[in-house]
């Protein structure tokens, strides 16, 4: 049955309402964007976090959340079946995430209103991201008294960061890529070349900032070998050797966030407003991560969490206007933000 236009109003108002209370970040760097490109990339990101609040409830056994993950990428399809069973599942919704989930339909009729264009853009790189989830959620099991589910490697941490975040970058330039159509085929596939790296740059940041919260809520994402480099029980924290646990992870994070300023640099001056939405979050990855290095005993506590400051936020957009124009600045300023000392 066709929706009438109150209720095509409604379902895109719905959307608007719920991105701040699943990432108050994003909903302030969307705005950014062009103003065509804003609310299919809006979809998109609500896709992948309805995804990504199935693979991190605790609510739910392994295989319920694989076959729900696996459920809602058959959803994404233009004759894919109702999400009914994933709106039973968070029926009771606790939070801005579970409420998400619960109204998953709202997302999928939003994603089917798009431009055939814009959701081919878009569903590959989800269903890949539910297949990844789906099988890192089997590979890990329940979680158990016996502690922390724990990932083997930094190489399969990479995969698994690959799956919730280097999908992203390759949703994301898909997107910019079908909304510029002046780009030259050589830009274009560089642009691809260094969307994984971009994911994966704001992923590890996000695990090593959130190493404390992930740790009380059963999980690590500290591969098991650093643990034993750095003499620790898989999960275990300590003030003390934070710093050598982490360091890897934070050469790594770094590794890719200069990866992902090459990207911005590719992306064409004329897409200003793209290089606005994308430097932002890059900056404010290097951020953090300088702050990682600078205080790593916060890294350690839940309670005196480690986040950039809502100055630093102001701050770090106000600069962003104006260097995101010229590379040398853009590239300056990232080099000052790496090297910060305080």
């Amino acid at each position: 049955m066709t929706a009438t236009p109150r209720e095509t109003a409604e379902d895109a108002a719905f959307c608007r309402r719920m991105l701040p209370g699943v990432s108050r970040t994003f909903a302030l760097t969307i705005r950014l964007l062009p103003e065509r490109l804003e609310h299919p990339v809006l979809v998109a990101y609500l896709l992948c976090r309805v995804a990504d609040t199935v693979e991190d409830t605790t609510r739910l056994p392994a295989a319920t959340k694989a076959e729900l993950l696996a459920l809602f990428s058959r959803c994404l399809e233009d004759d894919g079946p109702d999400p009914a069973d994933l709106q039973v599942a968070f029926a009771d919704h606790r939070n801005d995430e579970e409420l998400l989930a619960h109204r998953a339909d709202v997302v999928l009729r939003e994603f089917g209103r798009l431009r055939e264009a814009q959701r081919h853009a878009i569903r590959p790189w989800v269903k890949d991201m539910c297949a990844g989830m789906a099988d890192f959620v089997l590979q890990q099991g329940d979680a158990s008294a016996d502690g922390p589910a724990v990932l083997h490697s930094i190489a399969e941490l990479e995969r698994y960061c690959y799956y919730v975040a280097g999908t992203v970058g390759h949703l994301l330039t898909a997107l910019f890529t079908l909304h510029d159509g002046r780009l030259r085929a050589d830009e274009a596939e560089r642009l691809r070349s260094l969307a994984t790296s971009f994911g994966l740059g704001l992923q590890l940041t996000n695990i090593i900032k959130d190493v404390a919260d992930d740790r009380r809520r059963g999980v690590s994402y500290v591969p098991r070998e650093l643990f034993e480099r750095a003499g620790l029980i898989p999960g275990q924290s300590s003030p003390g050797r934070v710093e050598a646990l982490l360091a890897p992870l934070i050469a790594k994070a770094r590794s890719h966030l200069r990866d992902a300023l090459d990207y911005c640099t590719h992306l064409p001056r004329r897409q200003y407003r793209i290089r606005l939405f994308c430097l932002t979050s890059l900056y404010f990855a290097i951020r953090t991560l300088r702050l990682a290095e600078l205080q790593p005993a916060r890294l350690a506590s839940s309670r005196d969490k480690l986040k950039i400051t809502r100055g630093e936020v102001y701050r770090t957009l106000a600069m962003t206007h104006l260097v995101a124009p010229t590379n040398v600045l853009v590239r300056a300023y990232f080099d000052r933000l790496s090297a910060a000392r305080a």
